[in-house]
């Protein structure tokens, strides 16, 4: 127990104070808001997975983790002295990995892939990446948000990704139709998976492809959305407290399509589920 929280206490030394920036930066905003929920929910995996963990005979291998440690901490050092957010975020995935290693061995970091794998959803993309990406997403959700509203009877129209309805014009932003709503969309996908426990790959791979699409059109129903309640009720509440429930529209849309696929996936693509271990 000592030396469990003397680790505990050095990842803490090191991480907390990246927290506590992540907090006040990348986490503060619309499109990366998502980190301390993948955190959070990472930790809580983890935990889950304690009393397996410590139930293993201890196979330390203390080369390879004490490699893995040391490419960890050089991560680190990288990342935070030359402000490479990815490197230290990214970091603490291997942290956590050498650590398995050196005390435990290879089977708990097996056991505790997904876990490991999460956490990698809570790392920053690069903001040329996102701007690639976005741009095209975001034309192509104000393209069908226009045509659905104008087939609805809608006086809307479109000029790249400024929707205009009515006397309101409305910018389609990139928390609205970005790369990261995909991204983060993709990660509840795989949360799903991992606690429906099912044993088919075509199954889990099918549903984490089919993420995708459904992420888009949980975008454009989002869209849809705020037109809807600037047409009706002005720009202001549009802008105000609706504008931020939107986003939690498009995560419950999404996770109802989610759902919905699952169960005519379940028709073609039977999967039994695993047990849980305790």
């Amino acid at each position: 127990m000592v030396v469990l929280a003397l680790v505990l206490a050095g990842f803490a030394l090191l991480y907390l104070p990246t927290y506590y920036d992540l907090s006040h930066t990348v986490w503060a905003s619309d499109e990366q808001g998502h980190g301390p929920i993948i955190l959070g929910v990472s930790l809580w995996l983890l935990f889950q997975l304690r009393h397996t963990l410590a139930a293993l005979p201890a196979d330390p291998r203390p080369v390879a983790g004490g490699l893995l440690f040391f490419l960890a901490l050089l991560l680190y050092v990288l990342g935070r002295t030359q402000a490479v957010i990815i490197f230290e975020v990214g970091s603490q995935i291997a942290t956590i990995a050498s650590l398995l290693l050196l005390f435990k061995g290879p089977r708990t970091v097996r056991l505790a892939w997904f876990p490991l794998f999460f956490l990698l959803f809570m790392v920053p993309l690069p903001g040329s990446l996102v701007a690639a990406v976005t741009t095209p997403l975001k034309a192509a959700v104000s393209y069908v948000a226009e045509v659905l509203m104008y087939q609805l009877g809608y006086p809307i129209a479109r000029s790249g990704v400024v929707l205009h309805v009515g006397q309101y014009q409305l910018l389609v932003a990139d928390a609205c139709a970005g790369l990261n709503s995909m991204f983060t969309l993709e990660a509840l996908g795989l949360l799903y998976m991992n606690l429906m426990g099912y044993t088919s790959v075509a199954r889990n791979v099918t549903l984490a492809v089919l993420v995708i699409p459904i992420a888009f059109v949980a975008n454009v129903i989002r869209v849809m959305v705020l037109i809807l309640v600037t047409y009706h009720f002005g720009d202001e509440a549009g802008q105000g407290f609706v504008h931020e429930f939107a986003g939690m529209v498009l995560f419950l849309v999404g996770l109802m399509l989610m759902l919905a696929t699952d169960k005519l996936l379940g028709l073609f693509i039977p999967s039994q589920r695993r047990e849980k271990r305790a």
